[in-house]
């Protein structure tokens, strides 16, 4: 899962492979086991974390692109009382994982209650991560999101799209 195209630290490639890319519905079994994608399973094959992301939804991390979020978060003011509450949420939920034989991840209880997994999932690539959604909540966080995409990509993007 490689980054490119921006300045700074978040514009350093991490190692592995593409950008995760796509949508892919699997579901939760009763153990909280979920398969993730076969194209995402190269470059999570040497350990993932999983943790809260933004919108309830579970970032999953493959390690190296962990390892760079991490260092970036070391180098944070500890003096701003935002940085430590995100950093205090964003390691304290974190959960090292490994893929099973069969390309499943295990979610820790704590994880799929805060995101409101049941039984139908969907997995998403986001560049250099995956995202695991509740499906109803990714398919109405999806309704409002696709109303503003194309008007935002001049903001997000000036002068590119």
């Amino acid at each position: 899962m490689e980054r490119s195209g921006a300045e700074g630290p978040a514009a350093e490639p991490t190692e592995g492979g593409a950008a995760v890319l796509g949508e892919h519905r699997p579901r939760l079994d009763e153990k909280g086991r979920l398969f993730l994608p076969a194209k995402f399973r190269d470059d999570l094959a040497e350990g993932l974390v999983i943790t809260k992301g933004q919108d309830r939804c579970l970032y999953v991390f493959p390690q190296s692109e962990w390892a760079r979020i991490r260092d970036l978060l070391r180098t944070a003011p500890l003096t701003a009382s935002t940085t430590r509450t995100f950093a205090r949420v964003f390691f304290a939920s974190a959960s090292d994982e490994q893929l099973d034989r069969q390309g499943r991840i295990t979610i820790p209880a704590t994880l799929r209650q805060y995101a409101g997994l049941d039984r139908d999932c969907v997995v998403i690539g986001a560049d250099t991560r995956a995202e695991i959604w509740d499906a109803p909540t990714w398919d109405s966080f999806l309704d409002g999101a696709n109303e503003t995409y194309a008007s935002t990509a001049q903001e997000v993007l000036p002068g590119v799209l």
